[in-house]
């Protein structure tokens, strides 16, 4: 059986050109960066190389950069960092009701530390209103943290317009740009930003290897302590053959991302208007122009999502309910629920998502096996008419 994976926005399979990068840095050139000896500073010389890469594809600057593990402790590192080393000045943190977990439970947990957060909520297409993230900031605020897009309906936010509101009231500014870099352009000084996180593996590169951009002179509390690494803003022995993979991925998509985005939002196009063609009672969710080019999220009446992913599945094809993160979670998807669509209808949503290398054909295999896979579940429902 031939497998199709339709769900890249979970993970990616990491490029071969960035193994390929990669192997040198398990055997020949493995040296700790901290030592001074030839075998380390070849090890820091290869990180600082990957470092540069990556200031330069978000336009900052070398010393912005810090490596972490991926994008969940980028997320945590940018929240209780920022908290913690402004106190004194503040103790509000605004974000909205869509972010992924690693934003919204350690945002959970500020609260029960005393700490207060506003949940901004979206518009019907998952779009925050600038003008309301104005709105919830006060004299306290220290941080806004706002997706750059919702890693579940693909939503872009306006982050740039955001950004000018928050440098206008002196308020940090954060994004969780997981789900968009290497996939559509990002500059931070366009965008207004003090801190990004990102995460290789969502672009081709490795697990396990991500970092959070700082801009200079944000005050920042270390959230790894234990050493000097990353000018002792995080503790750990760097991961060195991830930070190489990280740069070389960087790389890869710099040279490539316009003509993939152009690609994937054909065959984006292609199976959201065929599948609105060929299945009834279906509601695409997430804004219909302001969506990640690989991004296709559906919700259809009258079946249960799970039961769709597990006999497509068995077609050979690999899709999800929505986040990878919480995929074994029986409630809802907040997202769904925070733009408005009744649990019933969240429980029934599909999401499909594109990468390098999804052929047309995987597409029409897909449009060929799903709106059968729809009836079968259908017919076995006691809410559906098929009148």
């Amino acid at each position: 059986m031939e497998r199709i994976y339709m769900d890249y926005a979970a993970t990616t399979p990491t490029d071969p050109l960035v193994v390929q990068a990669m192997q040198p840095y398990f055997y020949d050139k493995f040296g700790n960066p901290s030592s001074i000896h030839f075998f380390g500073q070849e090890a820091k010389k290869a990180i600082e190389e990957a470092r540069s890469k990556i200031a330069r594809f978000l336009g900052a600057k070398e010393e912005e950069i810090i490596f972490t593990s991926g994008g969940t402790e980028s997320d945590n590192f940018a929240l209780f960092g920022v908290l913690w080393a402004n106190s004194a000045k503040g103790n509000h943190v605004v974000t909205t009701a869509i972010e992924h977990h690693a934003i919204l439970e350690p945002a959970n947990f500020l609260e029960k530390q005393g700490f207060k957060v506003t949940y901004v909520r979206p518009d019907l297409n998952g779009l925050v209103s600038p003008e309301d993230i104005a709105n919830a900031i006060t004299d306290k605020t220290v941080l806004v943290s706002v997706m750059h897009a919702n890693n579940e309906i693909g939503t872009i936010q306006p982050i740039s317009e955001i950004g000018r509101i928050t440098r206008d009231k002196g308020v940090y500014f954060h994004t969780d740009a997981v789900q968009t870099v290497g996939h559509i352009p990002i500059d931070v000084n366009e965008s207004n930003l003090d801190l990004l996180s990102l995460s290789a593996h969502k672009f081709y590169g490795p697990k396990g290897i991500g970092c959070l951009y700082v801009r200079k002179g944000t005050r920042i509390q270390a959230y790894l302590r234990g050493g000097g690494q990353e000018r002792h803003r995080r503790a750990s022995t760097e991961n060195l053959p991830g930070i190489v993979g990280l740069g070389r991925a960087v790389d890869l998509c710099k040279d490539r991302m316009q003509d993939e985005a152009k690609e994937q939002e054909r065959l984006r196009d292609k199976l959201i208007s065929e599948i609105q063609k060929r299945i009834d009672h279906v509601y695409l969710n997430g804004h219909p122009t302001k969506r990640l080019p690989n991004n296709v999220n559906f919700s259809i009446e009258y079946i249960e999502g799970e039961s769709m992913l597990l006999n497509m599945d068995m077609l050979g094809f690999a899709a999800s309910t929505g986040s990878a993160c919480t995929s074994g979670d029986l409630e809802p998807s907040h997202v769904l629920l925070a733009i408005g669509r009744p649990h019933a209808l969240c429980h029934g949503s599909i999401r499909l998502t594109l990468g390098r290398f999804t052929r047309e054909s995987d597409i029409d295999s897909f449009l060929d096996a799903f709106p059968g896979v729809v009836a079968k579940l259908r017919a076995m429902s006691p809410l559906y008419d098929q009148k």
